[in-house]
């Protein structure tokens, strides 16, 4: 069978799921797509190339049109949405994470967040600022939130802390946020931020 880029990548999704980015080795990926590790190459020219490739197929529920119309609505969706988008794989948050520093991923949740941000008549500064601080928000508490989830399944965090039973739970925890996020954007649209008008130039 011919090795396609599309077969790649849903076996590099495939390790991570299973074992974690630790895991996720081109020697074991093309153990595990029975090919020599030189033919994964023709498709990515290194492994940072390719958790690039694997972090854009996660961001991908990003790309779907945003059901909300006011602003601060659209924000929140979208925050959910990135969210879920990195719970759904395991380790996805540290992965993208990692991919965004090294810029081999695409900004499609900054480019998402930069338009919502725009609609709530922000300049073009605020609106990547904006985009900025609720990507590292996002992508901060999920990381956190992902390495809970590994701790307890090994079993090493003390007992009666396992996530399973937080009080708020993590989603209530994440709400919570991102109303504080909002409120801070509703304060600088009020020009109640004394560096508004700084920010704006």
């Amino acid at each position: 069978m011919q090795l396609h880029r599309t077969h790649v990548l849903d076996g590099a999704i495939a390790i991570l799921d299973e074992y974690g980015l630790a895991d996720l080795t081109m020697r074991r990926l093309a153990s595990s797509l029975s090919v020599q590790p030189g033919a994964l190459y023709w498709h990515f020219p290194n492994k940072q190339t390719l958790l690039g490739a694997v972090s854009d197929r996660i961001l991908e529920p990003l790309d779907a049109p945003v059901a909300a119309q006011s602003w601060d609505e659209q924000i929140t969706e979208l925050a959910h949405r990135l969210r879920d988008a990195l719970l759904s794989h395991r380790d996805g948050a540290e992965l993208v994470s990692a991919s965004l520093a090294a810029r081999t991923t695409t900004s499609r949740a900054r480019r998402r967040f930069i338009a919502a941000a725009l609609a709530a008549n922000m300049s073009r500064t605020e609106a990547e600022l904006t985009a900025d601080t609720l990507l590292y928000y996002v992508l901060g508490h999920t990381v956190d939130e992902q390495a809970r989830i590994q701790l307890d399944s090994l079993g090493v965090l003390p007992e009666g802390d396992s996530p399973m039973f937080e009080s708020p739970d993590p989603t209530s925890r994440f709400d919570f946020g991102l109303r504080l996020f909002v409120g801070g954007i509703s304060e600088v649209l009020a020009g109640a931020d004394p560096n508004r008008n700084r920010l704006a130039r």
